[in-house]
């Protein structure tokens, strides 16, 4: 596992993360009657799936499939995979069209350590602008996440893990930060449910959220700052025990 975290392969991360944000932004709103809103619509449609894990890395992309799925022509559908490889979820390869991409353990790294620092600015932020409020969405998302776990309840607790986070997020009152970690959280959400397919995963997240709620309860932003540290690091090695490795074979078609 890579120590520096400075490296500057770490950039390009950081840039693909802004330009979703970027693309995020200037996408909402779009008449899905014009031509660059039709290949939005198979670009968000693809995203989400390949997000979801639902199309797995690796994966087959084949224009004529998506265009009949989503009932348009493949004119858009081939945009849309040229933005997909230009934004890094895919590639094109020679005499076979397009796969998905594997996140390799550096990415997941990386995205992780952008997430923390992030999220330690957005708790104390949440804190110092709306605390009752905080504690009060927490507690509640904590109460719900300890009733899916008796449940074993794998996507609702997938659901309420996100929800804990972009509480944080949206109560720094920062935008910003709302949409980077909304991406970022995207992004691996495909292999953090899959480490939730293990109970004691779910044991660690929820006692990760616990030891932050105290923490910011207590308003101790040192507190804080340790207890995101040490759940999301701990998210991390769960993560990459489950995620795949670089894919060298395409697997089926999309």
């Amino acid at each position: 596992m890579p120590e520096d975290w400075h490296h500057p392969k770490g950039f390009q991360t950081c840039l693909l993360i802004l330009y979703y944000w970027y693309t995020i932004l200037h996408m909402k709103g779009l008449n899905l009657t014009d031509h660059s809103a039709m290949w939005t619509k198979v670009y968000e449609h693809v995203r989400e799936k390949i997000f979801s894990g639902e199309i797995a890395p690796g994966q087959r992309l084949v224009e004529a499939t998506v265009a009949k799925e989503i009932g348009i022509s493949r004119t858009p559908v081939r945009e849309a995979f040229h933005n997909l490889q230009k934004d890094g979820l895919i590639e094109s390869i020679p005499r076979v069209g397009y796969r998905v991409l594997s996140i390799s353990e550096e990415e997941v790294i990386q995205i992780c350590k952008i997430r923390e620092a992030l999220e330690i600015i957005a708790a104390k932020w949440a804190m110092q602008r709306s605390y009752d409020t905080l504690v009060k969405e927490l507690d509640s998302i904590i109460a719900r996440s300890e009733k899916t776990i008796s449940q074993s309840e794998i996507h609702s607790f997938a659901d309420l893990d996100a929800q804990f986070h972009e509480t944080i997020a949206r109560l720094s009152g920062s935008s910003h930060i709302m949409e980077i970690t909304q991406v970022m959280r995207r992004h691996m959400v495909r292999h953090r449910i899959t480490s939730f397919l293990h109970a004691d995963v779910f044991l660690r997240a929820l006692d990760g959220h616990k030891l932050i709620y105290k923490a910011i309860e207590r308003r101790d932003a040192d507190e804080v700052e340790r207890a995101i540290r040490y759940h999301l690091d701990l998210s991390l090695r769960d993560i990459l025990a489950v995620a795949p490795k670089e894919e060298t074979q395409v697997s089926g078609q999309a």
